[in-house]
């Protein structure tokens, strides 16, 4: 996530050029899939992350698949990426990025005026961001976390048994929403868990 904003910072021009004549199709998108990162530039990485990122189904970073909706404009626009550089910058100016394990950052942050927002990845899902970023026991090493902590914490995930049976210490409320991101929108429950 760094990467993409240091080379805007630095190589925003180059970045640009880089970007100016990139298309949407399902060949760049699976030729940059397959691109070994650690073989690119911090340039080149950051033209790579971004493309991908906009033409992912569900910006998902691990088990990518090409998403288009034929009754829309293609996601990747470079036309319009100066627009998106330019909120996004705005939208974060105020805020701090750490990269730290969850349990380095709650220990470092962790006061009484302190209120936690946490958003894990979905049970049944822990592999979405890569391997080895999140498993199934760090549900239950949250927990364990939270319920010492000074701060306060509110918690989203989704509505299953485990989820209930890991958090069941704090308090659950129940909450339905509906998921846009395959353009079908589908019912689901959620639940705020709070302590």
């Amino acid at each position: 996530m760094a990467n993409p904003f240091r080379v805007l910072q630095r190589h925003y021009v180059a970045l640009m050029d880089m970007l100016r004549w990139q298309l949407t199709s399902r060949a760049e998108f699976e030729r940059l899939l397959a691109a070994n990162a650690d073989t690119l530039t911090d340039l080149e990485r950051a033209a790579r992350f971004l493309y991908l990122q906009r033409t992912a189904f569900g910006g998902k970073i691990s088990g990518r698949k090409f998403s288009v909706a034929p009754a829309t404009p293609a996601r990747f626009d470079v036309t319009k990426l100066t627009a998106v550089f330019d909120e996004v910058h705005e939208r974060l100016a105020g805020v701090v990025i750490e990269r730290l394990p969850y349990a380095e950052l709650i220990a470092r942050y962790d006061r009484p005026d302190t209120l936690f927002y946490l958003d894990p990845p979905y049970w049944g899902c822990e592999r979405d961001y890569g391997p080895g970023v999140f498993d199934r026991a760090d549900f239950e090493r949250l927990a364990e976390l939270l319920a010492g902590i000074k701060g306060r914490f509110l918690l989203s995930l989704n509505d299953t048994p485990g989820v209930r049976e890991v958090f069941g210490r704090f308090d659950i409320e129940t909450a339905e929403t509906t998921y846009s991101i395959s353009g079908k929108a589908q019912r689901a429950g959620e639940v705020l868990i709070s302590g």
